[in-house]
């Protein structure tokens, strides 16, 4: 399973409608006042975007809290980080990771530098200063799907020390960050620096519930804003995604519940699983949990759970992990008991 959201595949395997604990997004859906303002918009679907999204870069920056000319925003996280690559000398990445880091990288035909994680998934930042050269692109989950886990605050400020020394750039891939606990935000660290030799990415789709809609949006120094931009499509951010942007920044309401609610139903998911023997369930930040399987694979649990109507996300197409991994999302709480339930029946073999 290369990526999760891919229901069409799994139904035929279940005489149940699934419910898909492969995908990460917020269990409280999309904003409820943007159903109507995507309505009120589609009149505007007949003229182009703003071919500069001078709108949408203010709108980033009042949400981000930096400079317009620091503003970057694209068809989604996945096509900044491909032009990243592209203008990198190497590209480093640590595993287990998202797989498009790599897979973009490779794309575009560039020598990719694979560094393991240690055994509690942790960064050694000795690596890092083992294999960095002046160029290279050196790509970071934070929190990193699919562990979950958000870099150390100092840790991450000694990996920007060391990127910068070595004249590199540190790409921040930051989708799942608004899940996370909020003792540091990495747009405030590094505003200092005006953001030299660093991006720091955001995106939509996972937050406010928008996978369908592409709008990944982050801040970087005005010289790799502007390099992104000599090579970006034109028009690549569609009109809808430029028009409701600011309602999604500004619905502090909803983005405080989803905060609260998926810190609590993460604590409900972790102390069920915990309880179970057979089974691990790892520390997260974020939206989702790796959960290791003591006596089955993989394949055994995602047929196990398909039978019961679940679709769980599979974790071989990560490297540097086992085929004994599989990842789920924090959904709703009913959803998550019945998740649990399928747990227990699972400890019980």
């Amino acid at each position: 399973m290369e990526h999760g959201a891919d229901i069409e595949t799994y139904q035929q395997y279940s005489r149940k409608k699934l419910i898909d604990f492969s995908s990460n997004i917020n269990p409280l859906g999309i904003p409820p006042r943007l159903e109507i303002k995507i309505k009120d918009d589609i009149g505007n679907l007949v003229r182009y975007p703003d071919i500069k999204y001078r709108k949408l870069k203010k709108d980033v920056s009042m949400y981000l809290n930096c400079a317009e000319e620091n503003v970057i925003v694209g068809n989604g996280a996945v096509e900044i980080i491909d032009i990243f690559t592209m203008i990198a000398k190497r590209v480093i990445v640590f595993m287990p990771s998202f797989s498009e880091y790599e897979k973009r990288a490779r794309i575009h035909n560039k020598e990719v530098i694979s560094l393991d994680l240690d055994e509690n998934f942790k960064i050694d930042i000795e690596k890092i200063k083992s294999v960095i050269q002046p160029d290279d692109l050196l790509i970071l989950g934070n929190p990193n799907n699919p562990t979950g886990l958000r870099i150390d605050k100092n840790t991450l400020i000694s990996i920007y020390d060391i990127v910068r020394e070595n004249e590199a750039i540190l790409l921040l891939d930051e989708a799942f960050f608004e899940f996370c606990p909020t003792d540091y935000d990495s747009i405030k660290i590094f505003k200092k620096n005006d953001y030299l030799n660093i991006c720091i990415l955001r995106a939509a789709t996972k937050f406010f519930a928008l996978p369908g809609l592409r709008l990944g949006y982050g801040c970087s120094s005005k010289e790799l804003v502007n390099r992104v931009y000599e090579i970006i499509m034109p028009w690549s951010v569609n009109g809808i995604a430029e028009s409701i942007a600011k309602h999604l920044f500004t619905d502090k309401e909803y983005i405080l519940n989803s905060k609260a609610y998926v810190k609590n139903e993460r604590d409900y998911l972790l102390s069920e699983l915990r309880k179970l023997s057979n089974i691990v369930a790892y520390d997260t930040d974020a939206n989702f949990i790796l959960v290791k399987l003591l006596h089955k694979d993989e394949d055994f649990a995602l047929h196990f759970f398909l039978n019961r109507g679940i679709l769980i996300r599979t974790c071989s197409s990560f490297s540097n992990i086992g085929r004994n991994h599989i990842r789920i999302a924090i959904k709703n709480h009913h959803e998550n008991s019945v998740v649990v339930d399928v747990f227990k029946e699972l400890n019980k073999l």
